[in-house]
């Protein structure tokens, strides 16, 4: 096979065509200082050139803004309305800009989007702290459900601008980062009734906006039959295999036909812990165990902030090999 540009081989990946090596795609969040402006640009950038991954992945920390006084679900009534002017979207969208700007021609660039369970905790997660917050979430819909499901469906709509934006400034892919899939807060009917459609809202977007929709599926113990289905809005899906745990093969039989990402833990393991030697041996076996068409080489979710380039450098260079 003539060699693949960097562009075309994670087209094919996405449409389950043949590929020369198999595209790759890692991504950590940047110390504080780098959420945006020139410091985020030139983090991305750096972390870009010195990994070589396929996939150019623009982090999201510019997030919906902290919201003070939510003590109970009547509370989220006093929630202010949100605007693509405000502060958090603009500061990413010219982040993004910055980096496509200086990024080379053969280059698929995606955007982190924060879904609507992970962008609504933002708005109290100051109040609560992050696994307290996720507690309270459900607890404050079930005391209000009309006064909380409206906020979430706000987040939604905004949301939906900001894949607008994404993508007129010019990205190829937005990844969609779900939360509410846990066992342990909403119930499988709240998923269903006051989640679920927000999800497929914000998804389905991506695709009318002209984007290819990476479904990123996040946390442990998760119930993923929530998800069943969700593989109609995506063109790729990524979860945590280990971490779940819930397997590729389980997986690629419950989004037939998707693109799977992922293959390697994100924490722990090899690509954390092991030698140059074992992160080329680790990406090859998984290779080989899952097959080339259809597969895009990743993690459970995003990596140590002060992991060594050089891992994910060699993890990407053997899957293309």
């Amino acid at each position: 096979m003539i060699r693949m540009k960097r562009r075309e081989r994670v087209i094919s990946a996405i449409k389950n065509e043949p590929v020369d090596g198999i595209p790759s795609s890692f991504s950590l969040h940047f110390p504080k200082g780098y959420e945006y402006g020139d410091q985020g640009v030139a983090a991305h950038l750096d972390f870009y050139k010195k990994t070589n991954t396929d996939i150019y992945k623009i982090m999201n920390e510019n997030l919906l803004p902290y919201c003070e006084g939510i003590h109970c679900g009547n509370d989220w009534k006093h929630i202010p309305a949100f605007s693509k002017k405000d502060t958090w979207m603009t500061r990413q969208i010219d982040m993004v800009k910055g980096i496509l700007e200086k990024s080379d021609s053969d280059r698929f660039i995606m955007g982190t989007l924060h879904g609507v369970v992970a962008s609504s905790l933002h708005l109290i997660e100051k109040t609560y702290g992050y696994d307290m917050g996720r507690l309270v979430m459900p607890e404050h819909l079930r005391q209000n459900k009309i006064a909380v499901s409206d906020v979430y469906k706000r987040v939604a709509d905004i949301l939906c601008v900001l894949v607008e934006e994404y993508m007129k400034a010019g990205v190829d892919a937005i990844y969609y980062a779900a939360l509410g899939g846990e066992f342990r807060y909403y119930t499988d009917e709240e998923f269903a009734e006051y989640i679920e459609p927000l999800d497929k809202q914000v998804m389905t977007a991506i695709r009318e906006n002209g984007g290819y929709c990476f479904l990123h599926i996040c946390k442990d113990r998760l119930n993923m039959k929530r998800y069943e289905g969700y593989n109609k809005y995506a063109d790729v899906v990524n979860w945590g295999v280990y971490e779940v745990p819930f397997s590729i093969e389980e997986g690629k039989k419950l989004f037939p036909g998707t693109t799977i990402m992922g293959g390697l833990a994100n924490r722990s393991g090899i690509l954390v812990e092991g030698t140059e030697a074992e992160i080329q041996q680790a990406v090859k076996s998984i290779i080989r165990s899952i097959g080339k068409t259809g597969f895009i080489l990743g993690a459970d979710c995003t990596l140590p902030t002060e992991i060594e380039y050089w891992r994910v450098k060699a993890a990407a260079t053997a899957a293309r090999e």
